[in-house]
Order: structure tokens, then C-alpha cells, then sequence
């Protein structure tokens, strides 16, 4: 489940920051490529390709991502433009907007899920449908 990177990811090798267990960073960080945290993050996350949160990282920030994989604790909110994956034991405080959302068993999360490409659909296009005023009624039988 771990290691696993996200798709659509065109990362070349190389481009990869690490917020290693047992370091604290406190600020905002915009990288490119993916940012992996798997000690303390405190403040805002700024469009890296792919934002992993790792088993041992704990993140207080709001995040804005192309891809999030997150097994470790996340606090705030988190937009992707593609796609968030919750493995298992995650734990998620915040709203999450994204396209698409993968939880694994065993999620935590409390917060808001808004998802899809962000156009509403007029609920029942196509469909006609017909006033309860202009529906006769049955009569009830004794």
C-alpha cells in the first residue's frame, strides 16, 4: 500500500522532497515534483505534483496538490486536481475536494467531500416530470 505513487505522475527522478521522521518544519512550502512528509508539517502546502503523507507524518496545513497519497495524520483542508487516496489507518480532519477519492478500510475522516470536475448538473435533465397537483388521486377503499 506504501510506496505506492499516484497517477499521472511525470516526475522525473530526482524531484523529490522529503520532510524526514523526527524533523518539524514550520512555514509555507511550494516544491515541485513530490513532497514526501514523514515527520511534522505545520502551515501551507503550494502545488506539488504529488503530496505523500507518510505513515509517521503529521500535517496541520492547507494543502493544495495534483495528487495526495495519505497514510499518515492530515489536518485541514486538501484540494487535488486529480485525484486523494486514504490507506488504511490514515487519520483526516478537513474538507476534501478532489475528482477522485479512493478510502481504504480502516479511514478516519471528519470533514466535507465535494467531487468532480466541478460543473453541476441540473438535477433531473432529460427527465420529465409531472406536479403531484396533476396526478389524479386514487380514492381509499374501506
Amino acid at each position: 500500500m506504501f510506496g505506492k505513487e499516484p497517477e499521472n505522475q511525470t516526475v522525473s527522478a530526482g524531484q523529490t522532497s522529503i520532510i524526514a521522521q523526527g524533523s518539524k518544519f514550520d512555514g509555507k512550502i511550494d516544491v515541485r515534483g513530490t513532497l514526501r512528509i514523514e515527520g511534522e508539517f505545520r502551515g501551507t502546502i503550494g502545488l506539488p505534483e504529488s503530496l505523500v503523507i507518510g505513515k509517521t507524518g503529521v500535517v496541520h496545513a492547507n494543502c493544495n496538490v495534483k495528487n495526495a497519497i495519505i497514510g499518515g495524520q492530515l489536518f485541514g483542508n486538501i484540494t487535488a486536481e486529480n485525484k486523494i487516496e486514504l490507506q488504511s489507518g490514515s487519520h483526516v480532519e478537513g474538507d476534501i475536494k478532489t475528482k477522485r477519492l479512493v478510502i481504504d478500510e480502516g479511514v478516519f475522516f471528519e470533514g466535507n467531500c465535494s467531487m468532480g470536475d466541478g460543473q453541476k448538473k441540473a438535477p433531473g435533465a432529460g427527465a420529465q416530470t409531472t406536479p403531484a397537483a396533476a396526478v389524479p388521486a386514487e380514492p381509499l377503499r374501506k
